[in-house]
């Protein structure tokens, strides 16, 4: 991605320990949680390969299309799996947004030679409000509505870590802060 170098460090840094915790949010007793934890870890160790600063590593001109091919399967599953549930269309989106980088990566070297129109092009700018839509409205989900007694809830149980909705929603918050940013840095 283009842009300042230590963006582009906390990018990478924000969207591995993501992927991170979504590895083990797949050690879920919840079958549904388990897979978006799974196509959300491909994302978010996606996101930081594809953030490393070009000054540091340039990867080889054949990996953007092997990106572009294994987010674009991410894309088919999440619209094949957008049959039970509106989130998988967030996750086709998302990895259409990948394929999309993926492809204008491959472009670049060529890309700087053109001399096209000033601006930001349509699919960019399409793909930032939505994003920047979905973080404002992930942002506002993560604050509390009320706070429950001391004690109180499912019969006192407490759920394990990986399966609480709060982390899940900052999880996605967080992937959904660093598609704006490698989008703006485009």
């Amino acid at each position: 991605m283009h842009g300042p170098v230590s963006t582009a460090w906390s990018l990478v840094a924000l969207c591995a320990a993501t992927g991170a915790y979504c590895l083990l949010r797949m050690r879920s007793g919840v079958e549904e949680q388990r897979r978006a934890a799974g196509g959300e870890a491909l994302m978010g160790f996606g996101m930081a390969v594809m953030a490393v600063p070009a000054a540091v590593y340039a990867p080889p001109r054949w990996a953007w299309p092997v990106y572009a091919a294994v987010f674009g399967a991410a894309a088919l599953r999440a619209l094949w799996s957008a049959r039970a549930g509106a989130h998988h269309l967030h996750h086709a989106v998302g990895a259409a947004a990948m394929v999309y980088m993926s492809v204008a990566m491959a472009a670049a070297p060529t890309a700087h030679h053109a001399h096209g129109a000033p601006g930001v092009p349509p699919v960019t700018g399409a793909l930032l409000v939505y994003f920047m839509g979905y973080v404002l409205l992930s942002g506002a989900r993560l604050v509390p509505a009320a706070v429950p007694a001391a004690g109180t809830g499912s019969g006192g149980a407490r759920a394990r870590w990986g399966d609480r909705p709060e982390l899940a929603r900052a999880c996605r918050l967080s992937m959904g802060i660093g598609m704006v940013a490698m989008l703006l840095a485009m």
